[in-house]
């Protein structure tokens, strides 16, 4: 009787254990994936990443496993702004120029932005003020506005 007491209790503290064991691997797996983001290998849709697995809608691939951009994470630009203001998440070059890609200030997104008041360089800008490079004019500060889809003053016939 006593040896079947301790089978009995040896039994159900490995039970216990293993439980224990299986809760604590089953949460890491979940903080793991929290911290995981999917995203097309061939950047079909750019950078837009997706919560869960599956096939870019696009291209009907597997989406790939990649770790989730910190919201302070530096971006990267071109220093000739060849593409405008597009930005990059990893350091590199252009693609157009070949120049190596700097890291741009967040507040860069909402600082002055200048420009050429004879638009010589079109609709290129500058985020500090000097003198443009074609025609030698002091940049002005360009009024950024806000753009509303009001379709007033106009038809659509």
């Amino acid at each position: 009787m006593k040896q079947l007491k301790m089978a009995l209790m040896a039994i159900l503290t490995i039970f216990c254990i293993t439980a224990v064991n299986a809760q604590t691997k089953k949460s890491k797996t979940t903080k793991h994936q929290q911290a995981m983001a999917y995203q097309c290998p061939m950047k079909c849709e750019g950078d837009k990443t997706y919560a869960k697995a599956g096939k870019c809608p696009k291209c009907n691939m597997n989406l790939k496993a990649i770790a989730k951009e910190n919201t302070t994470a530096a971006k990267y630009q071109c220093p000739m702004k060849c593409e405008g203001d597009k930005t990059y998440s990893k350091e590199g070059k252009c693609p157009k120029c070949n120049m190596n890609l700097k890291a741009v200030a967040k507040e860069s997104a909402t600082a002055a932005k200048y420009q050429c008041p004879m638009k010589c360089e079109g609709d290129k800008t500058y985020s500090k003020e000097g003198k443009c490079p074609d025609c030698n004019m002091a940049l002005k500060i360009v009024k950024t506005e806000k753009v509303t889809e009001s379709h007033e003053g106009h038809n659509h016939n």
